[in-house]
């Protein structure tokens, strides 16, 4: 699958002109200088990499700065573009972390990704001290709303995320903005044939076809997340409690089961949802549909959004990262670079 990844025109790196996935075409890689940047502090750990909060030395703007962990390694370089283009495949949405730059260590040829600054972690909010986040329905649909329109657009251009939780989306100050971000897992939608990893994600978020061993799934395992995810909004409480892989296909099987036998009633014995009764219809409509157990059978991140709940409540405006009066050296109109998977 070909890529197009944002990067500057300063100095090639290291195994540029080499081939990066092996198909016989050679990708151009010169990237920018880590040096254009000054580190602020530590935000956490990703999929593939280390983030840090960091200044731009020439324009004073906030970005976030991905690292590597195989910094130096061609293994690193390949991770830090497979995601580059991943981003950029999405540059302009809303609804998914803004692509800056894609740079590089002189030294060491260690590569970053550069994107916008957004916020907190909706894990962090969930999980603050001392007065943890709590959203009403209302929050909640905003937020879904914002969400599932990232997904759609990243499965629009054939790409599924992976491990979409709350650790993997950003709430700006304020809770205007909700954005997904860190797709190091990310990966071409594959329609033909299986994909290589045995297990992707997170337990807890993790699809009942990839729970089952299932290696031909779709982007339906993002709108599994999703579902968790809203869970999480309305209740506090993550969806399933689970240790291990057996544990929770038992307890998907459990929902799916209850699912069946009452409908949306179930919700109502759910253990994270005791304590909601006055949660809507129409928002039982939709976490159903995101948590069918059955692919088959679960809506996509399009007939989501069209479901009469989200035509209720204030309509949000989140600002589009292109449409950013101020930006790093290299933003919306960097040069583009081919990355070959």
């Amino acid at each position: 699958m070909v890529m197009a990844a944002a990067a500057t025109r300063k100095r090639p790196a290291p195994g540029a002109g080499t081939t990066a996935g092996g198909s016989g075409k050679r990708a151009r890689i010169t990237l920018g200088s880590i040096h254009d940047y000054e580190t602020l502090e530590a935000l956490g750990e990703g999929s593939f990499g280390v983030v840090v909060k960091a200044r731009h030395r020439g324009t004073g703007e906030s970005v976030a700065v991905k690292r590597a962990r195989d910094r130096g390694s061609s293994a690193g370089l390949r991770a830090v573009l497979r995601e580059a283009g991943c981003l950029a495949a999405c540059r302009g949405h809303p609804s998914v972390v803004g692509l800056r730059d894609v740079v590089q260590d002189p030294a060491t040829g260690g590569a970053f990704l550069v994107m916008e600054f957004v916020g907190a972690s909706l894990r962090r909010l969930l999980r603050g001290t001392p007065a943890p986040a709590t959203f009403t329905e209302e929050g909640a649909r905003a937020a879904m709303r914002q969400l599932l329109r990232g997904a759609e657009r990243m499965h629009g251009a054939g790409i599924i995320h992976r491990d979409i939780k709350p650790d993997n989306i950003l709430v700006s100050p304020g809770g205007a903005a909700v954005k997904i971000c860190d797709l190091g897992l990310a990966t071409p939608a594959r329609a033909a044939y299986p994909y290589p990893e045995r297990r992707v994600g997170t337990l807890l978020y993790r699809s009942p076809e990839q729970l089952a061993g299932r290696r031909d799934y779709g982007a339906g395992v993002d709108v599994w997340a999703l579902g968790c995810v809203m869970a999480e909004l309305l209740t506090g409480e993550h969806m399933f409690d689970a240790a291990t892989e057996e544990d929770m296909l038992a307890r998907v099987t459990d929902l799916g089961r209850a699912l069946a036998e009452k409908g949306l009633r179930a919700f109502d014995e759910w253990p994270a949802f005791r304590g909601l009764p006055e949660l809507s219809t129409g928002a039982r409509e939709v976490l159903a549909g995101l948590l069918a157990v059955d692919p088959r059978d679960r809506l996509t991140a399009t007939a989501a959004l069209r479901h009469p709940w989200f035509a209720e409540g204030k309509e949000e405006n989140p600002v589009s990262t292109c449409g950013s009066a101020v930006r790093a050296a290299r933003s919306c109109s960097a040069s583009v670079v081919t990355v070959v998977f």
